[in-house]
Order: C-alpha cells, then sequence, then structure tokens
C-alpha cells in the first residue's frame, strides 16, 4: 500500500517553493536597493523578507535527503524528471512565440541549445543540481547507511567546513566557493538530512530551540549584511562580503534552514480537509518553479505583473503576496495538466513494458 505523505512536510514543500518566488520577486523586481544608496524603511523591510525567506532553496533539497535515504531509488524517477524539465524547457518558448510574445527572430541557436538542453546548460542550476544529487542518491543512501554514526558526524563536518564555514568566516573570495549553486553543496545537504532521519537532532527536537534558531538566524543574516554595507563603506575591500550572507552556503543561511527544517518535522497536522489539500497541492512545487524560472519568464512576470509601480512603496508588500499566490497558482495548474499528459504516456510505455523499471 503506497504511504500517504506527511502533511507538515508536504507543507514545508509549499511554503519553500512559495519563499523561492517572494526571492525571485525581490531580486529579479529590483526592490533590494543596496544599503548605503537607499536607508528607507522600504528598503530594510525587503532585506529583512529576504534574509527569512533565504533558507527556502536548503529546506528544499533538505526534504529530497530526508526520504530518499530510506527509500526505494527508481530509475523511472529520473527519467520523469528530465522529461519534466526538458518538457516546459521547450514547450514553454513554443507558446510564447505562438501568442506573438516573443519572435522567433529574437532567439538564437544558442538560446535553443539551451532550451534542448537545460540539464547540461544549467538553463535551471537547482534542476540541474537536483537531479544530480537524485542521480548519486542510491550510494550516498546506502553509504550512510553502513557507515557508524562517528563517522557520518565527521563527514558531514568536513563537508561543512568545506562548502560553508570557510567561506563566511574568510571576507575574500574562494575559488571553490560556487555559493551554494551546485550539486556539492546538494549531495553536504543530502546527508545532513539522512542523518536527521537516523539520528535525529536532540537539541533542536523542542520547538522552541528549532524557532529561536530560524529566528535568530534570519535576523543575524539581516543585521550582518546591513553591518557588512556599513563596513563596506569605509573599506572598499569588505564590498564582497555585503552580499555573502544571502548566498545559499553561508553558515547563517544553513543554520537556519536547519532550524525551519526542524520546526516543520516535529509539527503535526491533525488530519482533515487541511491535510488533503496540502497533500494535494505538494506535488506540483517543482513544476511551479520550472514554470516561473523559465530563462524566457523570469524576468518578464515582474514586467507583467507590474513590479515598477510598487518599486520603493510599501504597496510592495500586498503586491508581493498577491504575485506569490497567483504565480503559484498558475505554475500549479500548468504541472497538474502536465502530469496528467506524462501519466497516460506513461501507462502506455508500462503496459508495454517499456518504462525504467517495469523489466
Amino acid at each position: 500500500m503506497k504511504a500517504k505523505r506527511q502533511a507538515n512536510f508536504e507543507l514545508l514543500r509549499i511554503v519553500a517553493m512559495m519563499m523561492i518566488i517572494v526571492l525571485h520577486y525581490l531580486n529579479k523586481g529590483d526592490l533590494l536597493a543596496a544599503y548605503t544608496t537607499d536607508r528607507s524603511a522600504v528598503n530594510y523591510a525587503a532585506h529583512l523578507t529576504e534574509a527569512f525567506c533565504i533558507v527556502a532553496v536548503n529546506c528544499y533539497v533538505l526534504l529530497g535527503g530526508y526520504f530518499l535515504v530510506e527509500s526505494v531509488w527508481k530509475p523511472g524517477r529520473v527519467v520523469s524528471l528530465a522529461a519534466q524539465i526538458l518538457f516546459y524547457s521547450v514547450l514553454i518558448p513554443v507558446v510564447l512565440i505562438c501568442a506573438g510574445v516573443v519572435s522567433a527572430q529574437e532567439l538564437s541557436v544558442y538560446d535553443w541549445l539551451g532550451f534542448v538542453l537545460p540539464v547540461e546548460t544549467e538553463h535551471y542550476w537547482f534542476a540541474t543540481a537536483y537531479l544530480v544529487m537524485y542521480a548519486f542518491a542510491p550510494f550516498l543512501a546506502e553509504g550512510v547507511r553502513r557507515v557508524e554514526k562517528r563517522t557520518l558526524q565527521i563527514v558531514i563536518g568536513i563537508l561543512v567546513l568545506y562548502f560553508s564555514v570557510w567561506k563566511s568566516v574568510l571576507p575574500v573570495r574562494l575559488a571553490t566557493d560556487r555559493y551554494g549553486y551546485d550539486f556539492g553543496w546538494f549531495l553536504c545537504l543530502f546527508l545532513i538530512a539522512a542523518y536527521i532521519r537516523l539520528y535525529g537532532l536532540p537539541k533542536l527536537e523542542r520547538r522552541r530551540n528549532a524557532v529561536l534558531l530560524y529566528v535568530g538566524m534570519s535576523l543575524g543574516i539581516f543585521l550582518l549584511t546591513a553591518a557588512a554595507a556599513v563596513a563596506a563603506g569605509k573599506v572598499t575591500a569588505l564590498e564582497y562580503y555585503m552580499d555573502m550572507p544571502t548566498t545559499y552556503n553561508h553558515i547563517l543561511c544553513f543554520a537556519g534552514a536547519i532550524g525551519l527544517f526542524m520546526i516543520c518535522k516535529d509539527t503535526r497536522l491533525p488530519e482533515g480537509r487541511a491535510a488533503a489539500v496540502i497533500r494535494g497541492l505538494a506535488p506540483y512545487t517543482f513544476g511551479v518553479y520550472l514554470v516561473h524560472e523559465h530563462l524566457l519568464v523570469r524576468y518578464a512576470w515582474m514586467q507583467w505583473l507590474g513590479v515598477d509601480y510598487v518599486r520603493g512603496s510599501w504597496l510592495f508588500v500586498p503586491h508581493m503576496t498577491g504575485c506569490v499566490l497567483l504565480i503559484y497558482a498558475t505554475g500549479t495548474a500548468v504541472d497538474y495538466v502536465r502530469q496528467k499528459l506524462f501519466d497516460g504516456v506513461r501507462k502506455r510505455f508500462r503496459a508495454n513494458g517499456s518504462w525504467p523499471g517495469t523489466q
């Protein structure tokens, strides 16, 4: 019997994706002005919002590692993920051309190469990193189950030191630092999530401690970026560090994500209509990302929804809320249709015994 999805984790999946849309709204909508040029309360509010949402990507990856460590790895899932990515990468430009939004003459051969090979060209950097992590999942899961707890702790400690700690304390650009935009950091998060699944984090099992960690780290990100901006005004060399706290592998962002993950992990939602709605919406979150982050859409939707008119105004708060809900609802509806199409194709292949894993 297929296990019922846990509503608390599915809620985190939904919230994390909404946070990601918020981050895209703020950054790609140019609502985050430098502290050195804009010291208005509106700008500080926008940066504070970013600080509380920046943990979203890490949380999404932690969810994957948490469940993959004890689930059966399916090659068909790799095929499905790759097909889903390719579906949106190719279909969206075709739809926009047919609708007259984009001219076919505007797109170069290189553009189409990115559409046809979205994983290899990192059209969607997150999708590429996540797909590679999923491909490594059976090896990582088997290794985690076989090694002793102490050994796993040492390995995780080394990786966190390499990916996160050094870049967080040194005010210089490290050649190996990709700010968490790579599958190496995702593999590290996978191991951490697997450790939480197998051994837990006793001190964070208390909701109060987890809340304090998430809120404290988020406020730390906000305050550190503001302090770095002030310091950079006096020491130009510190300008590099102004944006470091809002990179995914910064120690504050990493720790804040652990806090939010543990909050949701130990939250039990009552069964009922709300839990059913959450379970129904959650499977389409990845599709929401693929729709609104397509190369031809990721900046355009800001213009379509009139972000320019609320920039620098407190109206950005209700406008952002409406945009996030609209983007999420639209992406969910589109991916629902895509899923129905894929289900039909999958059933036909399985009937013929040609779908991966049916032999």
